[in-house]
Formats: C-alpha cells, structure tokens, sequence
C-alpha cells in the first residue's frame, strides 16, 4: 500500500523561493499600481521572503566555516545594495535588507558566545540590536533580529533541527511573521517545514556570490524600469 509522503525542499530550493518572492514583491511594489488585486496578490506572495532568508542566514552562520567571512560578505554586499536602495526609495532613512540580516549574524555571535554562561545578558544584547535595526531603519527592523534569534536559540544544540523544534520555530516566529501579511507568512512556514536540511544544487564560489548578487541587480533593474 502506498503512503503519502510529504515533499522535501533543500536549502537551495528555499534560495529560489525565497529570490522569486522577492523579485515578485519589489516588483509589484515599486512598479504597479497600488490598491489592485494583482498588486496584492504579488505583494502577499512576496511575504514569504524574508523569513525563508532569516532562516537560511541562520543555516548559514551554523555551516560556515569562517562567520566573520560570512558576515564581511553580507556587509560587503549591504555596502554595494545601498546605491540601487537609495535610487529607488530616495533620501527617506531606511536602508537595504542586507544590512538586518548582517545584523542579525552579529546577534547570533553573541548567542554562541553567551547563550550558555549569560542568559540575561544575551537577551538583552538581542533586543539592543533589535533597537539598533529600528533606528537605523534596516527593512524588517527589529522583527527580522528577533526572528533569525528565535531561529537560533529554538534549533538547539546540533546543526539540523528535529521536528519538533522546528514547529516551535515557527510557532515562535509566526507572530512576527505575520506582521507583514497572514498569508504569507503562512507560506514561508510552510516552506520552512518542508525544507530537508540538505544544501541543494547551489554550491561553489560563483553560485554562492551570484546568488548574493542578485540582490543589488535585481534593484537596479527595477530602477531602470521605474
């Protein structure tokens, strides 16, 4: 007798999710007319990003075998994003996503070194960074900090979670998630229950900087389409 068997996503799945909604989000945002229903439909489907690409970021930090090199190429990246940001949104404070997820490698840091000996003291830094995100104007601000720290702290000890874990992440999560749209995060944690914790088909050098890459490029198109 055959049993269902739900299907698996790896990491570089959730990359391509994760991309598309994003392109399909900026797309609508800076590029349609708001308050039609092709405007909100592609801005729902854009909600699933972020929170597939906090969690990757936390994948990420627990993978790498240089976090400081992981966080100088978020950085790095950030830096080279700012220009296509500033041409789409202008002089109005706010600055790329890039910069939160840099962020938020900085609050993992702090985690592994202290989660264990200074509980107190971890969460507090997590929530000063958090404000640090909101008054800096980082996009997704304080919430993308608390979501990749919850991510964190919910994996556990090992480097893959447990299903039950993973549920409390997303339950966890969730709230924070849906801040910016209930459908949407509805997706991305369905996205991110599915993932198999396998790395996928993007690997080497030039898939893994393209696939930063596409961040800046994709705004710059946008800015000529504008």
């Amino acid at each position: 007798m055959n049993t269902f068997k739900l299907p698996t996503l790896s990491g570089s799945s959730l990359k391509v999710i994760a991309v598309i909604s994003m392109v399909i989000d900026h797309c609508a945002y800076f590029l349609m007319e708001q308050n039609t229903i092709q405007y909100e439909v592609m801005r729902c489907l854009g909600r699933i990003a972020f929170p597939v690409f906090a969690y990757l970021v936390v994948e990420g930090f627990l993978h790498t075998r240089s976090r400081m090199r992981y966080l100088s190429t978020l950085l790095d990246f950030a830096v080279v994003s700012e220009v296509p940001w500033f041409l789409l949104n202008g002089n109005d404070g706010t600055h790329n996503v890039l910069f939160t997820l840099a962020l938020g490698v900085v609050t993992l840091m702090f985690l592994d070194k202290f989660i264990k000996s200074n509980r107190i003291l971890s969460i507090s830094v997590v929530f000063a960074i958090a404000y640090l995100a909101y008054w800096l104007g980082v996009d997704y601000d304080g919430r993308g900090i608390l979501m990749m720290a919850i991510f964190y702290i919910l994996k556990g000890e090992g480097k893959s979670d447990s299903p039950f874990s993973r549920v409390l992440q997303l339950v966890f999560t969730f709230p924070l998630m849906m801040h910016y749209g209930m459908v949407g995060a509805m997706l991305a944690c369905l996205a991110l229950f599915l993932y198999d914790g396998s790395r996928g088909f993007i690997q080497g050098a030039v898939a893994k900087y393209g696939f930063y890459a596409i961040y800046p490029v994709h705004l710059l198109l946008i800015w000529l389409m504008y």
